[in-house]
């Protein structure tokens, strides 16, 4: 065995130190923005209340208004201010209270969820060698004998119990982080848009650092608990290690799911009645859904974005692991390298802290046109740096060559410098798709422009240029990841495969933290609205916001992305599990279940907009008896009922988010067990191809509607504002284009990727079960 640079202490010394660098960044970031002052809410004006200069309009002064007028301490000044900063804080705290409501009664239904899956799990693992407690063989040693197949059931049980507590807590942490920091966002913006962009930002990456150092610390605990067991049984360790990604992911679905299902059926209400009939403005307090709406960026696009990409992550981690520990890493017990997958991601936190503060502290924001530029710019920094700490990594980890085993073919041999190619290919195949998606999502660009200039002549144009737009955005994405998995295979097989996922999730803090920022900035100029601040405030966050629309965008790309790679690796390693010898697209079986594979995409679009659709009917029906039923509600001397529409989301979300959830995860037991391992196999093959083009589409064509409305609200160019102003006919047409995104880009879109990854996990820990038992149907014809 080739001996290599980094010992085992000095590895089993720099992951977790790392990880905890990582949470003391975190926290740094958290303190920073704790420095904002935001009042104890008392009582005070509430959301919805008007001030004297408010009664007539419902809404903050539209006279023009500087910031140096919100800092005068005597008279009109100082009392405006006080109650303007009273009305942010009681806003943020009922934007903090329905958020927590809505996930802490999502989380006790899915404690219920995850206690019976995970028995699920030990028992049909447990049959699949009868529930033995004798040592057996080991499947790439024989002569040598492993933990018995019952431990192997009850670690897997376990680890998955441990994944979707992972998950809960990431998806908990990112929206406490997100409701923090929105108030204070919007109160900086008072200041200047760099005030404000720092404090959006510094709480993205506080969130994002958390996370991604949260994952690696619990990943790498699991690995070193559970071998305390395994002992020399790397093989089995990393078998049951597979079920923290199963975990995560089925977390990550519900959350995505249901918090895009709440979401979007408040902004659809809110944006319908609002905008369209009452043409009112975004976030104005008459509105009753406004409330929802902000507490829907929360759950949806916070807490389910969080929880998804740290599922991404621990499904391409434990992919890795599973696919090393049966190489030559494994044979020769050579813990260095069969740490490699995390070395990675744990350099990786320090390559984003170095870029973090680039926008925190380096370059600082200093108007509205240098917010998408510092963004972009952290993506791209963030690569170039990984690529370098990428090769620093791989020649100190890894023997100069090693030996993949057991991958439906000849050994495969490989060398160190492969496998930094493997990870670089994902790492910039991650930067063509997010740069590739800001093009076709950008409002600075010429397809959004092309789709905003088509609301001239209505909504179904404005609809038809915007389905063309995100069909067109598939494909230099889906060629990058062409590209990355043919290089990847060639040099390592799955474990290139694999380790190319992780090359595209390694600067996942950086993502974050910019995925982040955008949520945070649209509930900021929520509360801008809501609060009464001047008209120069809500520009500022305007800025902030279409730039975070973008970012978004980005991110979901990046999801999208990392999810056909660690899918793709996942199904390699389900294949060697299940001993498919063989994928062969004219076998009957196969074939059958790459056409229904295929299919599941759409049927589970179908189900979620379907329920976003319901959902929002029910608001719009309740918005519309509001503004009827309540006197004095339109002119702003009334206040709405926002409970009420807070209530219709939570109830639909919940009820709404079961059906998909039961088709997913129901999906790979039914196929593997009626129909066998090879048709199952196909089920996943096909659903990897469809979904993956169907989640880009869905949230290209949603970002462009979305900024296509937004660049003709902000006026900001000649053209912009010929086809303005708020209330026309083609701003009424960009908002109806917008509604109809809404479901796609926040809803089927990012949980598509849960869904092709989330399929394949599954399969990965039920393949022994389906290797000894399925196929009943399939065998007796």
């Amino acid at each position: 065995m080739a001996v290599v640079v980094l010992g085992t202490a000095a590895v089993q010394a720099f992951i977790p130190v790392a990880a905890l660098m990582g949470i003391a960044f975190a926290a740094l970031q958290w303190y920073v923005v704790a420095k904002v002052a935001v009042p104890h809410p008392h009582a005070g004006p509430g959301p919805g209340a008007a001030t004297s200069d408010q009664k007539v309009s419902g809404r903050g002064s539209d006279a023009p208004h500087d910031e140096d007028d919100d800092e005068e301490e005597d008279g009109v000044g100082a009392r405006r201010r006080g109650s303007v900063e009273a009305r942010c804080a009681e806003i943020q705290r009922a934007i903090s209270v329905g958020a927590t409501s809505f996930l802490l009664t999502e989380y006790r239904y899915l404690a219920f969820f995850t206690a019976a899956f995970a028995a699920v799990i030990f028992l049909f693992l447990g049959s699949a060698h009868h529930f033995s407690t004798h040592p057996t063989p080991c499947s790439y040693a024989p002569e040598r004998e492993c933990r018995p197949p019952l431990a192997g059931a009850a670690f897997s049980a376990l680890a998955f119990l441990l994944g979707a507590l992972t998950s809960v807590l990431s998806g908990y942490l990112g929206m406490r982080v997100a409701t923090f920091a929105n108030a204070r966002t919007a109160l900086e913006a008072r200041r200047g848009v760099g005030r404000a962009f720092a404090v959006a930002f510094r709480s993205g990456a506080a969130m994002g650092f958390l996370l991604a150092s949260s994952a690696l610390l619990v990943l790498y605990a699991a690995v070193n608990l559970f071998g305390l067991y395994y002992g020399d049984d790397w093989a089995g360790l990393y078998e049951s290690i597979t079920g923290y990604g199963l975990g995560g992911s089925s977390v990550a679905l519900f959350g995505r799911v249901g918090g895009g299902i709440y979401t979007k059926a408040a902004d659809v209400g809110a944006d319908l009645v609002g905008k369209v009939e009452r043409n009112i403005p975004e976030d104005d307090p008459r509105n009753p859904a406004v409330i929802a709406d902000n507490v829907g960026d929360n759950v949806g696009d916070i807490a389910g974005m969080g929880s998804d990409l740290f599922g991404s992550y621990a499904e391409s981690s434990c992919a890795a692991l599973f696919v090393a520990s049966i190489s030559s890493f494994g044979e020769d017990h050579n813990f260095t390298a069969m740490m490699y997958p995390l070395l990675v991601s744990a350099v990786g936190l320090l390559v984003c802290m170095a870029t973090t503060l680039v926008a925190t502290d380096v370059a600082e924001v200093r108007g509205p046109d240098d917010v998408g530029p510092a963004l972009k710019h952290q993506i791209l920094i963030s690569t170039v740096l990984m690529t370098a700490a990428i090769a620093a990594v791989t020649f100190l980890a890894l023997p100069p060559r090693f030996t993949l085993f057991d991958l439906g073919n000849d050994d495969k041999h490989v060398k160190n410098w492969h496998l930094f190619v493997c990870v670089s290919a994902g790492l910039w195949a991650g930067l063509v798709i997010g740069y590739v998606t800001e093009y076709f999502t950008s409002n600075a660009y010429a397809p959004v422009r092309a789709v905003a200039r088509s609301c001239r002549t209505g909504a179904a144009t404005n609809v038809i240029f915007g389905l063309a737009v995100g069909y067109k955005s598939v494909i230099v994405p889906v060629l990058a990841i062409a590209a990355a998995t043919y290089a990847a295979f060639r040099l390592a097989a799955m474990y290139g495969v694999a380790l190319a996922a992780l090359g595209m999730l390694s600067t996942v803090a950086t993502g974050l933290a910019i995925d982040a920022y955008g949520p945070i900035s649209d509930n900021a100029g929520g509360i801008a609205e809501m609060a009464g601040m001047p008209r120069r405030v809500r520009e500022r966050t305007d800025a902030l916001d279409a730039a975070g629309n973008t970012t978004a965008a980005i991110g979901k790309g990046f999801a999208i992305g990392s999810a056909a790679l660690v899918s793709l690796a996942l199904f390699g390693a389900y294949v060697s599990r299940a001993g498919v010898a063989a994928v062969d697209a004219l076998s009957p079986r196969v074939f059958v279940g790459l056409l229904v594979g295929a299919m599941l995409p759409y049927w589970f679009s179908a189900m979620t907009m379907r329920s976003v659709g319901s959902a929002a009917l029910r608001m719009v029906e309740e918005v519309r008896r509001q503004f009827e039923d309540i006197p004095g509600l339109a002119e702003g001397r009334a206040e709405p009922d926002y409970a009420t529409c807070v209530r219709i989301s939570t109830d639909a979300s919940l009820r709404k988010m079961m059906a998909p959830g039961a088709l997913v995860m129901l999906s790979p037991l039914v196929a593997g067990t009626l129909f066998g391992a090879e048709a199952l196999a196909g089920l996943l093959a096909g659903a990897l191809v469809s979904g993956v083009q169907v989640a880009i589409s869905a949230s290209n064509s949603g970002g462009a509607w979305d900024n296509a409305k937004k660049y003709i609200e902000a006026g900001m160019s000649e053209e912009a504002r010929s086809l303005g102003p708020k209330g026309s006919e083609a701003h009424k047409a960009a908002v109806i284009g917008d509604t109809i995104g809404d479901p796609l880009k926040d809803t089927s879109g990012p949980s598509l990727n849960i869904l092709i990854k989330l399929m394949a996990v599954e399969s990965l820990v039920f393949a022994p079960f389906f290797a000894a038992h399925g196929g009943i149907i399939f065998d007796r014809l």
